[in-house]
Formats: C-alpha cells, sequence, structure tokens
C-alpha cells in the first residue's frame, strides 16, 4: 500500500521516499501523521505490557 504526499509535506516530517509513517487518530477527529520511529514503538509496546500486567491496580487508581 503507498500514499503521496507534496514534497513540502515530505520536507515537513523529515521523511523520504519510502519510508515507514504512523497514522494515528488525533482527538479533533482527524489523523496525525508521523514518521515511523522504533524507540517510540519499542516504549509503547513496554507501556502496553506494563498496562496489561497491572490492569486491575490502574482501574483503581482511575476511579
Amino acid at each position: 500500500m503507498g500514499l503521496v504526499l507534496p514534497k513540502k509535506a515530505l520536507a515537513h516530517l523529515k521523511a523520504d521516499e519510502g519510508d515507514t509513517l504512523v497514522f494515528s487518530e488525533s482527538p479533533g477527529g482527524g489523523y496525525r501523521v508521523t514518521p515511523h520511529n522504533d524507540e517510540f514503538t519499542r516504549q509503547m509496546a513496554k507501556a502496553e505490557g506494563i498496562a496489561q500486567r497491572y490492569r486491575n491496580a490502574l482501574r483503581e487508581l482511575a476511579k
């Protein structure tokens, strides 16, 4: 799958042809586009693991 973006948008993202971009939902109903970041992906996987492991405690803290 591919996506065509204007050169100005690619320059702003510091992305180039063949780079992976990440689309995430924005609170306003749109999407946020960011370059793929291996470190961020690793950190999010770790956070999801912690949230899963301590889900009951986190649920109680959220009350």
